[in-house]
């Protein structure tokens, strides 16, 4: 049998340790907090928002996060044909991708824990979707917890490429403002997917609501590597509203494809947002 004094011990601890990392807590508020909680005698969320750490919605949203990780279902996907190269050491397109992986690990100033971008386009049939998805997949491959989200709400591909159920993602747990149901992806352990769900009548709308900057702010604390797919720049501005979150963005074009214009209209689109330009990419495949 449990023991009751236990188990509520253990929740109380998940839920101290889903409130540091969601609220991004460094070691010298959670030492003001727990001396707090000391002194008043009362549990470490009452004593956080007492000192003005975090706030009332910020305790609760901690206890959805550690209420639907323990309830949370096993769901895999899987590698579709257009990934399956990654299988092959001397695939040309797979040594690319680690030389471009070397390079954004070489790019990335450590002062927050993820090595977070989005991946931003001009146009649609650029690579991008790919690009996001061959990137994830070799960040993985270090042994480091990834995340991959399809924030194109539009057109969404990921769900495509890794042969996943897309019933349910990213525009339902904004909407509904709950954590969404993240995917494990078969052969890779070190990688969890997001797709985007059901299209929304208001995508723009749902990227720039707080919630999906609550769950940024989180994937920043929870993950190594998080890649970010958005929709083409030309025809819809979902993609700033998600480089202004994120914070740092990588832009590809495709070679002999991609309008000079269009290329030139997306950086200065870019620049209003003050994201970091980590760099661009021509894809020739």
């Amino acid at each position: 049998m449990t023991d009751p004094a236990s188990s509520s011990a253990a929740a109380d601890k998940l839920l101290r340790d889903a409130l540091i990392r969601v609220c991004a807590l460094d070691e010298e508020a959670v030492l003001k907090i727990e001396h707090a909680a000391r002194v008043l005698d009362i549990s470490f969320p009452e004593a956080a928002i007492s000192t003005g750490f975090v706030t009332e919605e910020d305790v609760e949203y901690a206890r959805e996060t550690t209420q639907q990780a323990v309830h949370a279902p096993v769901v895999h996907a899987r590698l579709g044909t257009e990934l399956l190269s990654h299988r092959d050491p001397f695939d040309k397109r797979g040594e690319r991708m680690q030389a471009l992986r070397t390079e954004l690990l070489l790019r990335h100033d450590g002062l927050v824990r993820a090595n977070m971008m989005a991946l931003i386009s001009p146009c649609a049939g650029e690579g991008r979707s790919r690009l996001c998805a061959d990137l994830a997949i070799a960040f993985s491959q270090l042994g480091h917890p990834t995340l991959l989200v399809d924030a194109d709400l539009r057109r969404p591909r990921q769900h495509l490429l890794f042969n996943a159920d897309n019933e349910n993602g990213l525009s339902q747990a904004i909407a509904k403002r709950v954590m969404p149901p993240l995917l494990s992806v078969e052969g890779l352990p070190h990688l969890s997917l997001l797709t985007a769900g059901p299209q929304p009548l208001n995508p723009l709308e749902l990227l720039s609501d707080g919630h999906f900057e609550r769950l940024v702010k989180e994937w920043r604390h929870s993950y190594e590597f998080v890649i970010v797919d958005t929709a083409p720049v030309s025809q819809f501005s979902d993609g700033l509203a998600v480089a202004t979150v994120v914070g740092r963005v990588l832009t590809i074009v495709r070679a002999n494809h991609t309008p000079y214009r269009e290329q030139k209209e997306m950086l200065r689109r870019l620049s209003v947002t003050r994201s970091q330009i980590l760099g661009a990419v021509i894809n020739h495949f």
